[in-house]
């Protein structure tokens, strides 16, 4: 993939390319990389996802906004939307960090999503980049549900197929990279009965089955 095929996925064409450019760098790779613009992007998507909340559930206390800010803006969320912008591929690794798999890593993959808000907030200003957020994140503002408070993505599916009353998903670890001290796990999420298989990638198995059964919700609410 080309950053300007990146650029029409995030509907932002940058007036800045070299804002671009830091963002999709890592630290390994030079002086100039994304986590200055990681640290601003990571409180521009709050701040979004904090004020559709406040106007969306007026009614609802601080405690549960905080709460479903959290169910939407975590790692695991914002790495299935790095993926599925393929970001793992317009990075740019130190020599290290490439051979580790670190295009692969959950972690890296969502910093430099949250950079990519930082920089088109920096090139274009809040609402702008409040527009490419609400895109990406629809999705799953879409789904959202006060019920669901607190519960994690594997039990959410598990309660959505028993419902239906379907055969729970079957995982499986489809591959381990990396030094024992940086595991990456990559892990599959089958529902045969739906015909549906996700994948999700983490530092840890549960991780990764969290991230392909989160992935499943998405691909089923679509359905």
């Amino acid at each position: 993939m080309s950053r300007a095929s990146l650029c029409r996925q995030l509907g932002y064409e940058f007036a800045r390319p070299a804002l671009l450019g830091r963002a999709l760098t890592h630290r390994s790779f030079g002086i100039e990389h994304y986590e200055r613009l990681e640290f601003l992007g990571d409180s521009v998507l709050n701040c979004i996802i904090a004020d559709h909340l406040y106007a969306t559930f007026p009614q609802m206390p601080e405690g549960d906004l905080s709460r479903l800010r959290s169910n939407l803006v975590n790692q695991q969320t914002l790495c299935i939307l790095a993926q599925k912008l393929e970001l793992g591929s317009e990075l740019l690794l130190g020599e290290g960090e490439r051979k580790s798999n670190g295009h692969r890593r959950p972690s890296i993959l969502a910093d430099t999503l949250e950079a990519i808000f930082g920089a088109i907030f920096l090139d274009a200003g809040f609402e702008v980049v409040k527009g490419v957020v609400m895109r990406l994140y629809q999705p799953y503002l879409d789904q959202v549900d006060l019920a669901t408070l607190g519960k994690d993505a594997k039990t959410l599916l598990q309660e959505f197929l028993q419902g239906k009353k379907l055969p729970l998903p079957q995982y499986s670890v489809l591959l381990i990279e990396g030094e024992a001290h940086a595991q990456s796990f990559r892990v599959e999420c089958r529902i045969e009965r739906l015909g549906l298989t996700t994948q999700g990638q983490g530092a840890s198995r549960r991780a990764a089955e969290q991230q392909a059964a989160e992935a499943a919700l998405l691909a089923l609410a679509g359905k």
